[in-house]
């Protein structure tokens, strides 16, 4: 790269290299070098964190989805008013709380869990919010997840996308 001639040339140079640089760093995120991993996803801890969730297929990954289909329910006009209050009751008093209560014994139970291994394989390292961490990555749709998986529910090995 020449020297620049002015401000404007500077900034145009800069802006390129930093866009350079953003996209070689998303390339090695989307390959799982931890290098590129932003500060919370970093460690062996949270690697170990991170496989434990996405080897396994878990209640509270279909939170999300069960949440839209449960907004949709509600705002589909069913044409009779008393078919439309049968659902509503349905789906916010008997869906809604069972998806809750769900959700939060699965998250304890993903918690615990990760730290009692975690704890077992890394004796001396921090434990600081894996629990937390690992409950919620348990929580997000899996091919949204981010850095993305490493491993297919059931534990086998995923390519990792180029």
């Amino acid at each position: 790269m020449s020297a620049p001639k002015d401000r404007k040339e500077a900034y145009r140079q800069l802006r390129a290299k930093q866009a350079a640089e953003r996209s070689r760093a998303r390339e090695g995120m989307m390959r799982g070098e931890e290098k590129y991993f932003p500060a919370r996803d970093r460690g062996p801890v949270r690697k170990f964190a991170r496989d434990w969730v996405d080897s396994r297929r878990l209640p509270s990954q279909y939170f999300l989805p069960f949440s839209l289909l449960i907004l949709l329910l509600t705002w589909i006009p069913w044409g009779n008013p008393q078919t439309q209050g049968l659902v509503y009751t349905y789906v916010i008093t008997v869906g809604w709380p069972i998806m809750m209560v769900g959700v939060l014994f699965t998250s304890i139970y993903v918690s615990w869990k990760v730290k009692k291994e975690a704890l077992a394989k890394f004796p001396g390292e921090s434990m600081k919010g894996i629990g937390f961490y690992a409950a919620m990555r348990a929580l997000q749709i899996r091919k949204l997840r981010f850095p993305p998986p490493q491993f297919a529910p059931g534990g086998k090995p995923v390519q990792p996308k180029r």
